[in-house]
């Protein structure tokens, strides 16, 4: 395997994830409580704001046709100076409509980024690498993560939210404004189609990617609800949740992309998809709180098997529809971003175990169909 560490647009990439990481980070770290205790908003206000924050990852495809008229590298860092931007002047906005403004230009900068690194990812290292190498950007996500949460932890008591967010947001504009500058891209890449790509030998692919956001959407929207509502988790027992989640995410993640080198993607998915049918179903039933929290835990464990998904689709596609079949991918993945909290809000209300039994059921779908799934 040659020495991927010295492509360039590999550290290009591992240094926008790093800013693209903290600055999600840092906005779901103090969103809820500016929010509340600055902004004085209430839960239908909130609900909305989520569902905002979902848009751009909707319209992801659009990414096709910004590519006509700006390289796919510097569309890379120009994200990430937007989620920076956005991050900043959220706390010079402290309004119901302020918020609305401030999320969609993080989340565009924040969904765009995520669109390009992995067509960038894709496109510039070969089928045996893009797993080690897509494995290392969440490795170092998680860093960043964990690195966030700490100096939030510790500069809260003594810094307003305003210059909380000026500080986060400011540093992160630096850094894309330093990445715009740089041209990591290489020649003998093949040049994208520049059009939608929508193609019958990709379907598995698109289902799996539709199926990944639905079950992403009921742990995001349920499982921390979940625990707060049933079990009563104090913010601190999330929040050292979060912690743990990413200190494990930080190990794991090189030795999914070794997994898939050595074993494939059928294998980890195959993996993935079994432990959380038995994981949603555990959520519906289980009445310990030691053991909801281990759930969680497992829950955001396999959540990196995802991975697989973008590597399979590496190994099936025409090299030249990769940029567009991520932005489509993104946009499927989020199709049930849209629908999928409002539904599943409407059935916790009837019974809180249908969003994590329909979490099930989605899971055993995905585990029959991966096995669908051939690659050399």
């Amino acid at each position: 395997m040659p020495d991927y560490k010295k492509e360039l647009m590999y550290s290009y990439l591992i240094v926008l994830t790093i800013c693209s990481t903290a600055g999600l980070q840092c906005w779901l770290t103090l969103f809820d409580n500016f929010s509340v205790n600055i902004v004085g908003l209430e839960g239908k206000h909130i609900g909305l704001l989520q569902s905002v924050r979902e848009i751009p990852g909707f319209l992801a495809l659009l990414v096709t046709y910004v590519i006509l008229i700006i390289k796919e590298h510097r569309l890379s860092a120009l994200s990430i100076i937007i989620l920076g931007a956005g991050l900043l002047v959220t706390g010079l906005l402290p309004s119901f409509y302020g918020l609305i403004f401030t999320t969609l230009v993080m989340s565009f900068g924040f969904h765009y980024y995520e669109t390009t690194k992995q067509s960038l990812t894709l496109q510039y290292f070969d089928k045996l690498t893009s797993p080690i190498v897509l494995s290392a950007q969440r490795s170092y996500a998680a860093a960043a993560s964990i690195v966030v949460s700490i100096i939030i932890f510790v500069i809260a008591p003594f810094l307003s939210y305003k210059v909380m967010y000026i500080l986060f947001g400011g540093l992160i504009v630096a850094c894309g404004i330093w990445a715009i500058t740089k041209n990591p891209e290489r020649k003998d890449i093949l040049p994208q189609k520049k059009k939608l790509v929508l193609k019958k030998r990709y379907w598995l692919y698109y289902f799996l990617t539709f199926m990944a956001g639905a079950r992403r959407q009921i742990f995001m929207a349920f499982a921390v609800f979940l625990l707060v509502k049933k079990f009563g988790f104090s913010v601190q027992y999330i929040t050292l949740l979060f912690l743990i989640n990413n200190v494990i995410n930080f190990f794991i993640n090189p030795l999914i992309g070794k997994f898939i080198v050595k074993y494939g993607e059928r294998k980890l998915l195959s993996m993935e998809y079994f432990f959380l049918i038995l994981i949603f179903i555990s959520y519906a039933f289980v009445d310990s709180k030691l053991i909801v929290g281990g759930l969680y835990i497992l829950d955001h464990i396999f959540f990196n098997f995802s991975t697989g998904i973008s590597t399979y689709f590496h190994k099936i596609a025409d090299p030249k529809d990769i940029a567009s079949s991520a932005a489509v991918g993104f946009t499927i993945n989020h199709i049930a971003a849209v629908v999928l909290p409002v539904i599943g809000g409407l059935l916790w209300m009837v019974d809180y175990k249908i969003p994590f039994l329909a979490g099930a059921f989605f899971s055993l779908i995905s585990l029959c169909l991966v096995q669908f799934i051939r690659t050399e």
